[in-house]
């Protein structure tokens, strides 16, 4: 465990991902302005500490436009905004990126996404280099330094946009992947690497390897956890809301939205596939981890199920092998918010990450 303070972070879905049965598509959970807007307020109300803002393409809603609306509505809690590398220029980026901090008063934490762009196909060692271009520019020039980038994908000499962070330095930087050139660039450029779910065996190992990659490089790297999480007052109850939420979805309806999205032949998504084969007959890969959620969507793909207890237990398993940052959803989002607020979040010791950050030299 690190001397950073353990962040708990919701999610709003901007993505269409959002239902009372996975693959059953309710027009009142589509995103949209007032329906994510009232996700994000409810998670600022039961006091989470951040709200992850993802991005795609062919569905949901912009992120950065959504966060740059979402802003004032906010007092206190942080927003972990999702921009995906290569859609924009990255001097225009960093502008975006600083006025937003600006409007939060200096809450602002960012989520890069090294994703394909809409209709492109780069190798997976391309992709990843143009990502670890586009952060170290974007962290210069949110560091206030000038930058002379002669780059295989980023060529730009410019100084820094006159607007700047709060603090004058760059948020801090979450960044996710299983594959070796994602693993490097976590290890060299980002701030807090998030693993999807897997078992506390595997993710204490894969906290190991990361920080032992960073240390490589002189760095520190805090370390975050994306999940879901179904939580009732008793495990039945819990175990009975798993069983319902994936009741309307088959196997080929399952396969057909799973490969909606762009990451679909990723290998963190290939290692939630592997989680699901090797749970048993109800889903568990092992106690209260449940693989079901990754039946019917991409990405991650399993949830921490139980009464408040179990549930909670669970989470400090995680911590206790290296997780400084969860970033949970639920479906749907408005209600199991609440729940888990309620149930569990009132009795963690839990705090935004990005003060320790900034408390750093």
């Amino acid at each position: 465990m690190s001397d950073a303070p353990l962040e708990v972070s919701w999610f709003a879905a901007l993505c269409d991902d959002d239902y009372e049965r996975l693959g059953v598509p309710d027009e009142a959970l589509l995103s949209s302005w007032p329906h994510c807007r009232t996700i994000a307020l409810a998670a600022e109300e039961a006091g989470f500490d951040n709200i992850l803002l993802p991005s795609g393409y062919a569905l949901g809603i912009d992120s950065v436009a959504f966060a740059a609306a979402l802003a004032p509505h906010l007092r206190r809690m942080h927003l972990l905004l999702a921009v995906r590398v290569g859609e924009l220029v990255v001097p225009q980026m960093a502008r975006q990126l600083a006025t937003i901090d600006q409007v939060l008063e200096g809450r602002l934490t960012i989520n890069i996404i090294s994703s394909d762009l809409p209709g492109e196909t780069l190798p997976s060692a391309a992709r990843y280099q143009r990502t670890r271009e586009v952060m170290g520019v974007l962290r210069d020039l949110l560091d206030r330094r000038p930058v002379a980038h002669h780059g295989d994908f980023v060529e730009v000499e410019v100084d820094p946009p006159r607007i700047a962070t709060v603090d004058g330095r760059c948020p801090p930087l979450y960044f996710g992947g299983l594959s070796e050139p994602a693993k490097e660039v976590a290890a060299e450029a980002a701030d807090v690497y998030l693993m999807w779910p897997d078992t506390v065996d595997a993710t204490a190992a894969l906290a190991a390897e990361m920080r032992e990659r960073a240390a490589a490089h002189g760095r520190d790297l805090r370390l975050g956890f994306r999940s879901h999480v179904i939580v009732r007052e008793t495990e039945a109850e819990a175990r009975a809301a798993a069983a319902s939420l994936i009741s309307a979805v088959d196997d080929e309806q399952g396969r057909a939205i799973r490969e909606r999205s762009l990451d679909s032949g990723s290998a963190g998504v290939a290692r939630q596939a592997e989680l699901r084969a090797g749970a048993d007959d109800d889903g568990f890969a092992e106690d209260h981890l449940w693989t079901g959620v990754g039946k019917a969507r991409s990405g991650a793909g399993a949830a921490i199920v139980g009464d408040p207890d179990q549930v909670r237990a669970t989470l400090e398993r995680y911590r206790e092998v290296g997780i400084d940052a969860f970033i949970l959803s639920g479906y749907p989002h408005a209600a199991e918010c609440d729940r888990f607020a309620r149930h569990v979040l009132a009795d963690l010791d839990h705090a935004p990450l990005r003060p320790w950050f900034a408390s750093r030299p």
